[in-house]
């Protein structure tokens, strides 16, 4: 499996464009995925100097309904004609961040977008084939984002809450009978996505890829670095091999955990790995 990230925060050349968002191009025995779209078409330009040819993606995947995830799917569109888009069954509703002085700032994704016979609406568990699983539905509550605090949704009526997340869908990968799980930004929690992993695929997981969503932590609360304490011994006793983090785990909280956890590692623009 190779796994290209296409848009990320940060880059290691200036060559590639770089801003808050994610996209990756993974390419199996069997698929070339396009997971996420990142904010905008920065992601097809990188593909081109990356030598991604986004017209041979056969299966795109929005792991949620945030713009910085799913901002580029209109440009996908126009230069592919043939991948099917899995997406969670909420994502297309209004999405909200709560800024500075209680504003009410829109994250959702383009709601122009629809229909498209070509969207596939994921509401707990799909099998695409022997290779692929997309799941949602996570039930666990174990260190869900300190984060999400600020992220609501409307419903139709108009009615504003804290968004629970169901639109948000995550990624197993089977090579040979070895799971990988790719996921967005893990605003459900990334134990408890893990856990429930395990048990769709009754096996410990190889890599885990994506966001912990822990930007904003204030590393001066005592509530704050405990949650994260907790969250680093619970990674490192679960049996994945490797972690690849990135976007809205947030650089601090990466410098934090990587004093702890021996098997992680981070991914920015315009890297290549073979997994």
């Amino acid at each position: 499996m190779k796994v290209i990230t296409l848009f990320e925060n940060r880059t290691i050349s200036e060559e590639y464009i770089s801003k808050h968002g994610l996209s990756l191009y993974i390419e199996t025995a069997n698929h070339k995925i396009l997971f996420d779209t990142g904010v905008d078409d920065s992601f097809i330009y990188n593909a081109s100097k990356l030598g991604v040819n986004l017209e041979e993606i056969d299966i795109a995947i929005i792991s949620h309904g945030h713009y910085d995830h799913g901002g580029g799917l209109e440009g996908f569109l126009k230069i592919n004609s043939k991948a099917k888009i899995y997406i969670g069954k909420s994502a297309f509703d209004n999405h909200i961040k709560i800024i500075e002085g209680n504003v009410k700032h829109d994250i959702g994704l383009n709601k122009k977008l629809l229909p498209n016979s070509r969207f596939i609406f994921v509401d707990k568990i799909i099998k695409i084939d022997d290779e692929l699983i997309l799941f949602a539905d996570i039930k666990g509550k174990k260190l869900v984002p300190i984060g999400n605090d600020k992220l609501l949704k409307e419903d139709s009526n108009g009615l504003v809450e804290k968004d629970n997340f169901e639109h948000e869908i995550n990624l197993l990968i089977n090579e040979n009978q070895k799971y990988s799980l790719i996921c967005g930004c893990a605003h459900k929690g990334i134990v408890n996505i893990i856990e429930c992993a395990n048990d769709i695929v009754a096996s410990h997981l190889k890599i885990v890829i994506g966001g912990f969503h822990l930007k904003g932590m204030d590393f001066s609360s005592s509530r704050d670095t405990a949650f994260l304490d907790e969250l680093a011994t619970l990674l490192s006793s679960n049996g994945v091999e490797k972690y690849y983090t990135c976007h809205c785990t947030g650089e601090e909280a990466y410098s934090y955990l990587d004093e702890k956890i021996k098997n992680l590692n981070e991914l920015k623009t315009g890297m290549i790995i073979d997994l």
